[in-house]
This record gives structure tokens, C-alpha cells and sequence, in this order.
């Protein structure tokens, strides 16, 4: 263990639950959903009130229940005491693993010793664009970037890639079949707090949306989601910024594209002097990190992007990593990544991705690290990569390794 490094030592997330009015989860606030894994980390180790030196959050609408710096408000609340500050930051879908990135900086430069960070979404009562920021709301703007929904972008990739209805529609049905066989085997069981409700019965202690498991012939029954959209002009914005296709055939349907969810999770991070005092062991330690962006039109392959810079930093391939966590933004994007990078069912998203289990916005890619360090003592493997695509062309990812206990 250098000076220098920044370990994990810790990682707990709540499940995921269904963003509607009927989900598990959808009573709970964002701010309990926060303060449930913070009390869950703390349980674990007594002393992190007393030695953590921030809290980073990511969260990707920030605004009513999710406003005013909710980071700080669960410190506040959950007895972390005056002295820990807290800050909540936005990178879209990627702001939770970017969030961890922060943090590992943070330490890396030495302004801090542990610091704990992660991500928070209640899209049951803080749906997407509520915040009504000028990229999805204002007509001049909008204009000007070539702002599309997410799910045209994928189907953008569909077509210029080949993939087809059927490819899209067995990738949807593998990663759910994972997700499920995951789930009887109680794996990452361990890294999930359930939060509780205001009469003390817990909310939730599975990721809700495993319930969801649908054959292949209803699969191949259901429309496609953004071909409407496309007919209202998005298509048109797509096919202006990229000649490449003629047209965009709508191949993308509800269940190849990723549902959503309210969730919470965090890391503790520290460096190697503190995690002595921490009484955590370290468990892995974050190798590089990246940040890139990409077209905002064609958005959805930053995550890719990233995912490749991290790996020529490291100067390693595709090859040296036992485990990919990619969040499933779309089959297409999810296909697309496992074809370049060479990857069998196993190395990609082996326990189910969020095509299965619900994409939480800004918790995914926190919950995406913690599968992979569960994932990495599992099976005895070094490294492992997670990634997340994000709204506008954004894309961030981590590299992390396996700390020998």
C-alpha cells in the first residue's frame, strides 16, 4: 500500500426501487435514502463521523426534494457533526461514479484523509427534468446543441452500428436472466441497507424491479418507445448533425432500454494512513479515473470513451480486466461496448446491469463500483473498470483493483 494511493474501504447502497407512485422506494425521500446508507456505513465503522473530511454526492436534478445541497442536509442529520462539510455536484448520469472521482482527487492531493462519496436520485418525487435547466426546456438553446431525447441517440447507434430488433431484444433478455440468477445466488447482499419507513418497517431489501421478467415472444411484441418522437422532428435534429445514416429505424422498445429507479449508495474512500485509524480493511484501490465528452447528439458512447482512456492511462487491454460494470444506457450502447472491447457475458455486467435493475441517475455509478469490487472478491480478479454515459455527451469512468486482504 503507497502513501500516495487512494483505497476503498466501504461501500453500501440501498436497492432499487421502481420510480413510480407505486415503487418500494417512493414514500422515502431522497434525503432518507442518503441518510439510510450513511447510518448503515457508520454502524460499520463507528469512527467515520470523526474522521471524515467531506461527503461529495451526485445527484442529477437537484431541485425541490433534492435541492439545496442535499449532501450537506444528510450530514446534518445524520449526527455526522458540524465539522463535515458536504457538497452535491451534476454530470448528469455519471455524477455518482464522478462523485468517487472527486473524492479519490481530493485525497490524491491531499486536502483530505476520508472522505465518503456517491450518489442519490428519487425520480419518484423528483422526475427527470423538473429542474427545467435551458438544455431540455429553452427552444434556442435546445437548438443550437441539437438537444434529442436519450433514447433517439440510441437508436441512432442501432442503426449506424447494425444492431437489430432481435440483437436488442436478446441482450435485454441475458442481462435480465444474470440479474435474476445473481439475486437466488445472494450475491452483493451484503453491500445493500434497506431503508426504513416513518413507522420503522423497512421499505425495501431488493432491487425491485427484478420482478420484471419477460419471455422473448413478449419481448418481440412490444412497440418501439421512440418512434413518435422521432416522427415529431427529433429524428430530423439526429439525421442533420450525422449524415452517416440515411434514416433512424426505431429498434429500441421499454425493455431494451433502461427503466428507472430510486436509489442511494456511497464509497468511503481514504488514504492509506487513515484507513489504519478507519478499522475498515482496504478492499480496492482506485487506479485511474477519466472524464471525457462527445458529440451531444450521438451522447450515449462517452461512457465507452472513458472506459478506453482509463485503460490507455493504465497502458492495459481490454484483456487485463475481470470485470466490467458499463451502465446499460440502451441495449445498442451496451452491445456496441461489448463488441469492441471483446467481451464475453461473464466480464460485462456478469450479476445483471441496469437494463434489469433500473437506472438511478445520479446513484448508478456508485452502485456500478460497488458491484464491481463485490464482483472482484467474488471471483479472485484484479482489476475492473466501471462506466457511465451521461445526457449532453458525457462520459466518465473508473478503474479500481483488488486489494489482497
Amino acid at each position: 500500500m503507497s502513501a500516495r494511493d487512494v483505497y476503498v474501504l466501504d461501500g453500501l447502497r440501498t436497492p432499487r426501487g421502481k420510480a413510480s407512485p407505486r415503487g418500494a422506494l417512493a414514500s422515502l425521500s431522497a434525503l432518507t435514502l442518503a441518510r439510510a446508507v450513511l447510518a448503515g456505513l457508520r454502524e460499520r465503522a463507528p469512527a467515520l463521523p470523526t474522521l471524515a473530511e467531506d461527503v461529495i454526492l451526485g445527484c442529477a436534478t437537484q431541485v425541490d426534494g433534492q435541492g439545496t445541497n442535499l449532501a450537506r442536509t444528510a450530514v446534518l442529520l445524520e449526527g455526522f457533526g458540524d465539522h463535515v462539510p458536504g457538497v452535491t455536484i451534476n454530470r448528469f448520469c455519471a455524477s455518482g461514479i464522478d462523485a468517487v472521482n472527486f473524492g479519490a482527487a481530493k485525497i490524491l492531493a491531499g486536502q483530505a484523509g476520508l472522505v465518503i462519496a456517491g450518489g442519490v436520485e428519487s425520480i419518484s418525487s423528483v422526475p427527470m427534468f423538473a429542474d427545467r435547466g435551458p438544455l431540455y426546456t429553452d427552444p434556442a438553446v435546445m437548438s443550437q446543441i441539437g438537444t434529442v431525447h436519450m433514447g433517439i441517440s440510441a437508436d441512432f447507434v442501432a442503426t449506424r452500428e447494425g444492431f437489430s430488433r432481435g440483437e436488442l431484444d436478446a441482450y435485454a433478455l441475458r442481462t435480465r436472466a444474470k440479474a435474476r440468477a445473481a439475486h437466488s445466488a445472494g450475491r452483493g447482499r451484503a453491500s445493500i441497507v434497506a431503508p426504513r419507513r416513518a413507522d420503522g418497517q423497512s421499505a425495501c431489501d431488493r432491487d425491485e424491479l427484478l420482478s420484471f421478467a419477460p419471455t422473448a415472444d413478449e419481448l418481440a411484441a412490444l412497440p418501439p418507445a421512440f418512434l413518435e418522437l422521432g416522427e415529431q422532428g427529433q429524428d430530423a435534429v439526429i439525421l442533420g448533425r450525422n449524415r452517416g445514416v440515411s434514416r433512424v429505424e426505431h429498434r429500441h422498445t421499454r425493455a431494451s432500454s433502461p427503466p428507472l429507479a430510486d436509489a442511494a449508495a456511497m464509497l468511503v474512500l481514504s488514504d492509506r494512513e487513515t484507513a489504519a485509524r478507519c478499522g475498515l480493511r482496504a478492499r480496492a484501490r482506485i487506479v485511474r479515473a477519466a472524464s471525457v465528452a462527445v458529440d451531444p447528439v450521438v451522447m450515449l458512447t462517452a461512457g465507452q470513451l472513458a472506459a478506453e482512456r482509463v485503460l490507455a492511462l493504465e497502458g492495459l487491454a481490454p484483456s487485463d480486466v475481470s470485470v466490467f460494470e458499463f451502465a446499460e444506457a440502451f441495449s445498442a450502447l451496451s452491445l456496441k461496448f461489448q463488441r469492441d472491447f471483446g467481451l464475453d457475458d461473464e466480464r460485462l455486467n456478469p450479476n445483471g446491469g441496469t437494463l434489469a435493475l433500473g437506472h438511478a441517475f445520479g446513484a448508478t455509478g456508485a452502485i456500478l463500483l460497488i458491484n464491481a469490487i463485490d464482483e472482484l472478491e467474488r471471483i479472485g480478479g484484479r482489476f475492473a473498470v466501471a462506466a457511465v454515459s451521461g445526457a449532453a455527451g458525457l462520459g466518465v469512468a473508473t478503474l479500481i483493483e483488488r486489494v489482497e486482504s
